[in-house]
């Protein structure tokens, strides 16, 4: 797993599953009636795709152990804290951010967590070096992201609390759970800690949703193929993601998820029909991004404590 073949194969992998998910989600939005300006429903549909996720996830744990994965009582608080980071936290946050704030800004601003995992990972876990080398290339791949995102945009961002505010701690929420999944990882089985926070967070979701005074769901065959494929994309992904934070620094692998906004433009295009081909601004996105993620590798990764 610290291959650097490897770590590029699983992350790119995760990277084009979640990116694959921006034109799914709208398409199932429109599949069950959901408006843009539905956060609550919104909510609710997200909450039942994780709990379906984190299911699919300990199943297929438990027939790779050979096993139940069933969290022991010292480990749910572990579980219940990475949830409120990666699942509930994140994504209700998220969720309200975008139904107030354009498509535009959202993938521009909500790219700022891969930026912060790796701030949080070296100036507050200290699991690793900042180095001159790690800012140069988090910032070639949030450049990268805006290329993308702003072509034949209006290059003025406006911003609200209410909107791009929320999607910056949804951000921040995601990079804290990148630290977070590193270090409880070391000891707890990583199928057995995805498919609970998963479930967990679903729930709470659920639960947010209702408050918010969200309609029951109704799916149909096709909506509910949608779902499950959905709820793939998060197990596997996140799964994945996790293994490869396991066994390697968190920059090396968070500097990938740059390419997730770009998986998620490329595949909208193809996908939704949101523009004709690929355009030049994707393959100058995709150098800028790429000169980020080989600078990033070819920083010096030791801890603090190897020093």
């Amino acid at each position: 797993m610290s291959k650097g073949w490897v770590v590029f194969l699983g992350a790119m992998l995760s990277c084009a599953l979640w990116g694959s998910a921006f034109p799914f989600v709208k398409t199932g939005m429109k599949m069950l009636g959901l408006s843009s300006s539905d956060t609550a429903g919104q909510i609710l549909f997200g909450g039942v795709r994780f709990v379906l996720a984190g299911i699919l996830v300990l199943i297929a744990g438990s027939a790779v152990r050979r096993r139940p994965l069933v969290p022991r009582r010292d480990q749910i608080p572990r579980i219940m804290l990475l949830s409120i980071f990666q699942c509930s936290g994140q994504y209700i946050f998220y969720y309200i951010g975008i139904a107030r704030a354009t498509g535009v800004n959202t993938a521009i601003v909500d790219s700022l967590s891969f930026f912060l995992s790796i701030i949080f990972a070296c100036l507050i876990f200290r699991m690793e070096k900042m180095t001159a080398v790690k800012i140069l290339g988090c910032v070639l791949g949030f450049s990268g992201v805006v290329i993308v995102c702003l072509e034949g945009a209006s290059l003025s961002l406006q911003m609200s609390a209410a909107g791009e505010g929320m999607i910056v701690v949804s951000a921040a929420c995601s990079a804290m759970s990148t630290s977070v999944s590193k270090i409880f990882s070391r000891d707890d089985d990583v199928m057995l800690l995805c498919g609970s926070q998963f479930i967990f967070g679903g729930l709470v979701m659920i639960a947010a949703a209702f408050a918010l005074g969200a309609e029951p769901l109704h799916f149909a065959p096709s909506s509910a193929a949608l779902l499950i494929y959905l709820a793939f994309v998060s197990s596997c992904a996140y799964s994945v993601w996790v293994l490869l934070l396991k066994y390697n620094p968190v920059s090396l692998v968070a500097i990938y998820g740059f390419m997730t906004p770009v998986f998620g433009v490329i595949l909208s295009a193809l996908i939704l029909g949101e523009s004709q081909g690929l355009q030049l601004r994707y393959i100058i996105s995709l150098a800028v991004i790429s000169l980020g993620i080989m600078l990033v590798n070819r920083a010096p990764s030791e801890s603090p404590g190897d020093r």
